[in-house]
């Protein structure tokens, strides 16, 4: 497919998406559908294993095109659109069947850190920095941002940052667990590769695909709906041939050739 606003690069199993809308990688209505054919594409893909979300240049992503904002003004059928299509993506990367990276190079502002959000692990560069500023412009986040800010915090601390529109360091950010590491600037790229490895090397995607099921869906489950949806997959299993070979690769003391590692 034809990219005007994401680079991507495949190497070892190991995807890069990074979204490329300068000055500032801006969230634009045609930039989140290319975003949203890639991830389709890669979920498809048995070359991919795990995938990297970063920013070309300076930024992550700062956040929802304005421009497109002033177009809707007046208009409450665009703004849901608006609003729908941003957490449509952003469900498609938290619901992806591998998992999902984020390398916050940069600014990950508004929409971006809603996007950041939305990724199984999250990463940032010490000189990174996040916020959601949404109610300076009179708005509130609405690519799901109130939902998983409090999520990864609390209600009273995401009230705090939504209010304050206050922005984080990325220390800051660890902190308060919006983000699980921080590393400098250079070594950025090369930690989430490794990261992504870690999450993929010796594992099968079939076991990997049923447990973000599980995490993902259990997490919005009551606590029993979550449990039978634990003991469904993991018998589910016990029907796949990469379960046969893990299983009697434990026994015999060597490493397993799963089929769909």
């Amino acid at each position: 497919m034809e990219s005007k606003y994401t680079n991507v690069r495949k190497d070892n199993f190991i995807t890069t998406i990074e979204v490329n809308n300068p000055p500032a990688n801006t969230l634009s209505s045609a930039c989140i559908e290319e975003l949203r054919l890639v991830l389709r594409n890669l979920s498809k893909d048995e070359d991919t294993r795990a995938i990297i979300l970063t920013g070309a240049g300076k930024f992550f992503v700062a956040g929802a095109d304005i421009k497109e904002f002033v177009a809707a003004l007046g208009d409450e059928e665009k703004g849901l659109a608006m609003a729908k299509a941003g957490q449509d993506l952003c469900n498609e990367i938290e619901s992806m069947n591998k998992p999902v990276i984020a390398a916050i190079n940069g600014a990950a502002l508004g929409g971006g850190l809603e996007l950041a959000m939305a990724c199984h692990y999250r990463i940032a560069a010490n000189s990174a920095f996040v916020g959601l500023p949404e109610l300076k412009l009179g708005l509130l986040p609405s690519f799901g941002g109130t939902y998983r800010l409090t999520k990864l915090t609390d209600a009273s601390t995401a009230l705090n940052l939504i209010l304050t529109s206050k922005q984080l360091t990325a220390d800051e950010a660890k902190e308060h667990g919006i983000v699980q590491l921080v590393v400098p600037q250079e070594e950025l790229l090369s930690t989430a590769r490794t990261i992504a490895q870690s999450f993929i090397e010796g594992k099968s995607m079939t076991s990997i695909t049923k447990v973000i099921e599980c995490i993902v869906q259990g997490s919005n489950e009551h606590l029993q709906d979550a449990l039978e949806r634990e003991r469904r997959k993991f018998a589910e299993l016990f029907l796949t041939s990469d379960a046969d070979e893990g299983i009697k690769a434990f026994i015999e003391k060597r490493k397993p050739d799963f089929i769909h590692a």
